[in-house]
């Protein structure tokens, strides 16, 4: 009888086993008779044995760690996976940029600053920095003595006009509405000389290089500027309507009288840099607050790494400077009965 109740109470102890992890073993003694059950279980993380005051014994469901250590457990999970996600969407852009690069064959070149860090720019190389001559004369007038002079001279001054009016004293605005004009007649004469030069079979003497610079030049004082201000909804809208208009009436301007229409941009020029030197004077008055320069100025203009905003409303003022310089001359070659090619253009300042 002994024999079948062990027999019995072993299989179940080794089916119970599987559920909770281990049993270590089975005796049978006593002097009465009795069975008399010892064993040792080594239970699973998840398992406990317990003994009951009867002889008898239970499992008991227990945690293996503290809440903590689970916690500890689920952070360095979670910081392993976003790694995870992250090395994969790095591999992923590799491969892709690598799958283009190989199908074309063209590709972008490991491109590092003078430090040795990377070039973080793809608007610009850097060989196409340069630093900005502040040494130019600033307050160069040309006098307006012939008709056409006059014309372009009224004209420019009854633009600023509406300009005071909208934007008084927010230079800020004011240079970002300036500068999307301003980036428009370097490109209207470079695009008709070249296609002058494609016509003629003529070379252009430079100028049509000379003028893209000058419009791309311009369109780096707008980026920069976007950098320190963002304009509102209507003033957005206003750039857009203001560039429709300015750029057919001077493609016209353009066709007809090259003389009038460099005249006209040589003194815009001119009002840039009264409109620069009043926000130099409102940053110096502490009017305007002189915020450190953004990257991509300190790196078109080759600025020191703690510059200013001063800083970088010189070195535009400058280029302004440049630029009226440049039209005013091209100006001259025209009253002189001359064209363009026959001067050669003022390349090398970009």
């Amino acid at each position: 009888m002994n024999r079948i109740v062990i027999r019995s109470f072993a299989r179940a102890l080794v089916n119970n086993s599987r559920s909770f992890g281990s049993v270590a073993g089975v005796s049978v003694g006593g002097s009465d008779g009795a069975m008399k059950v010892t064993f040792a279980a080594v239970a699973s993380p998840g398992t406990r044995y317990q003994p009951l005051a009867d002889g008898g014994f239970q499992w008991r469901r227990f945690l293996s760690s503290s809440a903590a250590v689970a916690e500890e457990q689920g952070k360095v999970k979670m910081e392993q996976g976003i790694k995870d996600i992250e090395n994969q969407e790095k591999k992923e852009k590799e491969k892709e940029n690598a799958m283009v690069s190989s199908y074309w064959g063209i590709y972008r070149p490991k491109i590092t600053r003078e430090d040795g860090s990377e070039w973080p720019w793809n608007c610009f190389m850097p060989w196409e920095t340069y630093r900005a001559d502040l040494s130019i004369d600033l307050g160069k007038h040309h006098e307006p003595k012939a008709f056409l002079d006059k014309v372009a001279y009224r004209v420019v001054k009854l633009l600023r006009i509406p300009t005071d009016i909208f934007f008084q004293r927010r230079y800020g605005c004011r240079a970002v509405m300036l500068e999307t004009v301003a980036a428009v007649p370097g490109m209207v004469g470079g695009m008709l000389l070249h296609l002058k030069s494609l016509r003629k079979f003529q070379h252009s003497g430079g100028w049509i290089k000379a003028l893209l610079e000058e419009a791309e030049n311009e369109r780096m004082h707008l980026m920069t500027m976007i950098e320190l201000v963002q304009p509102k909804w209507y003033e957005r809208l206003l750039v857009i309507t203001v560039q429709g208009v300015f750029f057919n009436a001077f493609f016209v301007l353009y066709l007809m009288s090259p003389k009038l229409a460099h005249r006209i941009v040589g003194y815009l020029e001119e009002e840039a840099i009264h409109s620069y030197t009043e926000y130099l004077k409102d940053i110096d008055e502490g009017k305007i607050e002189n915020v450190p320069a953004p990257a991509i100025a300190i790196d078109y203009w080759r600025l020191p790494k703690d510059a200013r905003l001063k800083d970088v409303i010189t070195v535009i003022r400058a280029d302004e400077a440049h630029h009226r310089d440049v039209n005013h001359f091209a100006s001259d070659i025209h009253f002189q009965g001359k064209e363009l090619r026959e001067s050669a253009a003022p390349l090398g300042y970009h």
